[in-house]
């Protein structure tokens, strides 16, 4: 997919309806991406082009419509496809059924690009089928909705993206940045993706299972919560962290600790300072030369052999391939 020298090119398919700001958000986040952070005239990895299903003027949700100089072609070029939300779907939202003319365009994006929807975007890619027998997301609020329509799906309405490989699908609206955040560190690795953040002057990662910002009884004010906690550990990577210890950060017991650590993560401790050693690993394998027993003592997984297993179950790659590929791609 990143072979050849040409930038990988990604087709923002933009339908009547449109919400303009998350149609803007792959231009600002893989348009962004280059190989070097502080050099403006960097070349950018991505060639962003936007289309729909004719060139021309495009309505939104807002009072001003757009003007697309792509049609479906673009589609049938892209290594991949981004697919906003729109307030006018029609028969795909209410009957979870396409068009012949959008069937005919989702037709001629080739097997193996990757598809990537944004928020109620979701709908248009379970009525093509695209996510049957996957795990997926929407926004909250048409959670239900969607499960209903679309009963081969496995919807998880609670977290802010699902990547399941070459199909991935976000919630609401700002879980678009992170998504699309999420595809460059894929890409191209987490010196680029963090670049990309920075001018971008957005949070540079949060993982796809954090829970959506969905509305719940307001806790009462005097009750803690559990950042003291997470930043405390954040700064001891390397060395024990007992659930213990951290309920102690928050003077709570171990069960509250650990029911309000899910409430506001969407994941237990456990899992979320897992996932905070390996980020702590892939920075330093793509920012050093040290060896991989010393990674792994720096990110707390305190052996070679740990450090391996847990890179190869979350990324799919030894710590030697994913290395190799990310210090090329920052360097290139």
């Amino acid at each position: 997919m990143f072979g050849g020298g040409g930038r990988h090119r990604v087709a923002v398919f933009a339908l009547d309806g449109v919400i303009p700001f998350e149609l803007g958000i792959p231009l600002r986040i893989f348009g962004g991406a280059r190989a070097h952070e502080r050099a403006e005239d960097a070349p950018t990895l991505y060639e962003v082009v936007t289309c729909s299903l004719r060139p021309g003027q495009v309505r939104t949700d807002a009072d001003f419509p757009i003007v697309v100089g792509h049609g479906v072609e673009a589609l049938a070029e892209a290594d991949t496809v981004v697919v906003p939300a729109s307030h006018e779907m029609g028969a795909v939202y209410e009957e979870g059924r396409l068009s012949p003319e959008l069937a005919a365009a989702f037709g001629a994006i080739r097997p193996g690009t990757r598809v990537v929807s944004i928020c109620t975007g979701s709908f248009l890619l379970a009525a093509a089928g695209l996510l049957d027998g996957r795990p997926a997301t929407t926004h909250w609020s048409s959670a239900d909705h969607f499960q209903r329509l679309f009963p081969r799906v496995r919807v998880d309405p609670g977290v802010l993206y699902v990547d399941d490989g070459d199909v991935l699908t976000s919630a609401g609206v700002a879980a678009g940045i992170d998504v699309c955040l999420h595809l460059v560190r894929r890409d191209f690795g987490t010196a680029v993706a963090n670049g990309v953040a920075r001018r971008t002057v957005v949070p540079p990662h949060r993982e796809g299972g954090q829970a959506q910002f969905i509305r719940r009884p307001l806790p009462e004010p005097q009750l803690a919560g559990t950042v003291q906690a997470r930043t405390w550990a954040l700064e001891r990577l390397e060395q024990p962290v007992t659930l213990r210890q951290l309920a102690e950060r928050e003077a709570m017991s171990v069960r509250t600790f650990t029911r309000r650590f899910r409430e506001e993560v969407g994941m237990s401790p456990g899992r979320w300072l897992t996932q905070q050693r390996i980020e702590r690993a892939r920075q330093l394998l793509e920012s050093t030369d040290l060896g991989v027993d010393q990674i792994a003592r720096q990110a707390g997984f305190g052996t070679g052999a740990s450090l391996r297993q847990h890179i190869q179950s979350a990324l799919g790659v030894s710590p030697s391939v994913y290395r190799r590929t990310f210090q090329t791609a920052g360097q290139g």
